[in-house]
């Protein structure tokens, strides 16, 4: 039987409960992961971990191979999390399988980017660098800008992406005081390499939104720091 007003064309068809991309989901879940295998290995995988000293003397691996190496499972966890909250904007704003390269490049680059960065700030220092957080810092850094934008990158003078930005460095600044690692108790939280990895996404989303975001996305900010001229 028909409404009374209106035509019935059947069931309203259902919403995904879950609707984060493959690529978001993927990400987050290598992480935990690669440290099951890791949790297993003789050498725990500590090969792989950066330290600052490998610049110095021409050892550049360590700033790709970090970031696949974790502290702990709830190290590993924390950090899928948060890629999968904050990816899962960025991997929106892409499409078809350049978007999966664009995407994986941003997050590779950010990583990489904080990685260096930390270690010219404690350039010849000997303590190791392990996980990811330096790679998601740049999601995040890059959803500053996509979050309460309706399907466009806000320009970086948006007050709420001023606003977000100055709570996640204080965020980052105090986890960095206290030294609060989960999983890694007594180890040195690189929030250098946070603050770093999250500025390079937040600048970096801007130019590449610019020339890989999908057709039907829109870009509402003007040629400004961090955005080539349209």
């Amino acid at each position: 039987m028909e409404p009374p007003l209106g035509r019935f064309d059947g069931p309203t068809p259902k919403e995904p409960v879950f609707k984060a991309p493959l690529l978001a989901v993927l990400l987050a879940a290598s992480m935990p992961g690669l440290y099951f295998f890791q949790s297993r290995a003789h050498t725990y995988w500590l090969e792989l971990a950066f330290t600052p000293v490998d610049l110095s003397q021409g050892r550049y691996a360590g700033l790709v191979t970090s970031m696949f190496v974790h502290g702990g499972w709830a190290h590993a966890m924390m950090n899928a999390v948060a890629a999968l909250t904050f990816g899962t904007p960025v991997a929106r704003l892409f499409r078809g399988g350049v978007g999966v390269v664009v995407f994986l490049a941003l997050y590779i680059v950010s990583g990489v980017v904080a990685t260096l960065g930390y270690g010219l700030v404690h350039w010849g220092s000997m303590d190791p660098l392990v996980g990811a957080s330096g790679a998601v810092f740049g999601l995040i850094g890059a959803a500053t800008r996509l979050l309460g934008g309706g399907g466009r990158v806000l320009p970086l003078t948006d007050r709420g992406v001023i606003t977000m930005s100055i709570a996640w460095m204080a965020v980052n600044a105090v986890l960095g005081l206290i030294g609060f690692a989960p999983g890694v108790e007594g180890a040195r939280v690189a929030w250098e390499a946070h603050a770093i990895g999250f500025l390079f996404g937040i600048l970096a989303i801007g130019p590449v939104a610019r020339v890989f975001a999908r057709p039907d996305a829109r870009f509402d900010s003007p040629a400004r720091p961090g955005d080539p001229p349209a």
